[in-house]
């Protein structure tokens, strides 16, 4: 099945994304009374409308600014790098488990896209205001947990630990996250032999 490429065929149909597109039980037509109302507010705002992974994306400047989706239980209003937001009205939610950043609204009814208009038009000028001015959000790095064979290997080298922590912080992840990818105890013990002469050598995994 073909995904959507216009953004009305959403608020009619769906994205396409599924076998429930342009039926009764399509979670866009579920919604569309609140979708609208949601897009509305968008395009006052004096937005660009277009699509984006087969929903509507709305843009300013050039930089993606908020996306309009749909699910059976509930619609949703994702703000794109939300990290720049001042979430002063505490509504943010995060996507999933494995999102970093919250910046999504989830509504259950039109009334509250009503209730809450004002606050999106804050929230939405925001980004316009940072895409306006090229701000980009602050970089996040995940934590990736020391493997159990490099912390053996530097307890029992002290040579090799202080090489390994005179490093910089990119350097230490980069070995840490490739060591991570083997997925046998044997391979990443090998892994870090091969890596010995980088590290003294003040290098990350993957540089030469």
């Amino acid at each position: 099945m073909a995904m959507i490429t216009e953004p009305d065929d959403f608020f009619t149909k769906g994205c396409g994304r599924c076998g429930r597109f342009a039926t009764p039980d399509c979670s866009a037509r579920q919604w569309t009374e609140g979708l609208d109302q949601l897009r509305r507010i968008c395009l006052g705002m004096g937005l660009q409308e277009t699509v984006k992974w087969a929903h509507p994306n709305y843009m300013f400047a050039g930089r993606n600014i908020a996306l309009i989706t749909a699910f059976r239980d509930d619609f949703r209003l994702t703000f794109m790098n939300a990290g720049l937001l001042e979430d002063t009205e505490c509504v943010l939610e995060r996507q999933g488990p494995n999102s970093r950043t919250p910046g999504v609204i989830r509504f259950t009814s039109a009334g509250k896209v009503a209730g809450m208009k004002p606050v999106i038009r804050a929230y939405l000028q925001q980004l316009m205001g940072h895409a306006d001015a090229g701000t980009k959000p602050p970089k996040i790095h995940a934590e990736i947990p020391m493997p159990d064979e490099l912390g053996d290997a530097l307890d029992a080298d002290p040579d090799l630990s202080e090489a390994f922590y005179a490093l910089t912080p990119g350097r230490q992840r980069s070995y840490m996250f490739n060591l991570s990818q083997a997925k046998k105890p044997a391979t990443r013990i090998a892994r870090i032999e091969k890596f010995r002469d980088k590290i003294f050598a003040g290098k990350g995994a993957i540089e030469r």
